[in-house]
């Protein structure tokens, strides 16, 4: 599992990247981080892969620290969102660097991955595509055999046919191993149809983390009309629960409201409704509506 408590992290002028972050990333699953740009999510990576030093607070992997700890790191296998490599050296040369630190590392993997990519082991990587260099890190990271796969940004630049392929690769090392995964991507619906749990963090904060599943279960959109309305009614009526966005369109209430559709339906049960339509989300709404709902720099990054 991968633990960060109360972590802490400002760059020059005071810029504070981390504030008080929490992560939780359970034994075998796939966890999703997602936030705006600048949120923290690349920060908090380096610092999980032990790149960055917090100025406070822990973070733990499979219950060790991981700054400066070569064996933890022995286990981790990392794609960033700019992928690094030697300069001049091709994509087999690059394996076989990493052959000679990584404990674990499997070469049959490794060929098997660049055949399946179809890439050329041979050629530099320099001359690679930015589509090819993430496809490139990501095989050299599973080849490794990571007990714990960190990723930034990992699809971006890629076809869906290659995105694909990269998931089933992901998905397959979880059944099969209980690789644990933490990934940060922009793409919302991709994370939706793959990962367990979700962490949405603002300005170095989290917001929000839940199993998938329950967090969808607990927020709704509401559509609602009331036969006897009074210029209170909506808010008599909602008043117990937690609403997020509430417009008003004709006779018709919309609100986005925090909460399970069973207390929403069992609430509404004294009030006359000739119209009532509970709606469930999808991450990219409840994403947009737990950071602000009318902000235009959040519905523009998706």
């Amino acid at each position: 599992m991968i633990r960060v408590q109360n972590a802490d992290k400002s760059y020059e002028k005071g810029a504070k990247a981390l504030d008080g972050l929490c992560i939780n990333v359970e034994r075998g699953s796939i966890y999703g981080l997602v936030g705006t740009n600048g949120a923290g999510k690349t920060t908090v990576i380096k610092s999980i892969m032990g790149i960055l030093k917090l100025d406070a607070g822990e973070i733990t992997v499979g219950g060790e620290s991981v700054y400066d700890n070569e064996l933890v790191k022995q286990k981790l296998g990392y794609v960033s969102d700019d992928p690094f490599a030697f300069r001049g050296y091709t994509l087999n040369e690059m394996g076989a660097y990493n052959a000679g630190i990584f404990e674990y590392w499997n070469e049959e993997r490794f060929q098997t991955m660049i055949s399946d990519y179809n890439l050329n082991g041979k050629a530099k990587l320099s001359s690679f595509s930015k589509g090819m260099r993430k496809q490139a890190a990501f095989i050299l990271a599973m080849s490794v055999m990571p007990e714990y796969l960190i990723l930034d940004e990992p699809i971006d630049g890629l076809d869906p046919l290659v995105r694909r392929k990269t998931w089933k690769y992901i998905i397959d090392d979880v059944a099969e191993r209980e690789m644990t995964v933490l990934v940060s991507s922009h793409n919302l619906r991709e994370m939706e149809g793959y990962c367990d749990h979700i962490g949405i963090i603002s300005e170095g904060r989290m917001v929000i983390e839940r199993d998938l599943e329950d967090l969808k279960s607990d927020v709704h959109k509401v559509q609602v009309a009331f036969r006897d309305e009074a210029d209170d009614t909506f808010a008599k009526a909602f008043e117990s629960m937690k609403v997020m966005h509430h417009e008003k369109r004709g006779s018709v209430h919309i609100a986005i409201v925090r909460e399970s559709a069973e207390k929403i339906q069992q609430t509404l049960q004294g009030y006359e409704t000739p119209v009532l339509d509970l709606l469930p989300l999808t991450l990219e709404e409840i994403f947009v509506y737990e950071l602000g709902g009318d902000s235009h720099e959040i519905t523009g990054i998706i």
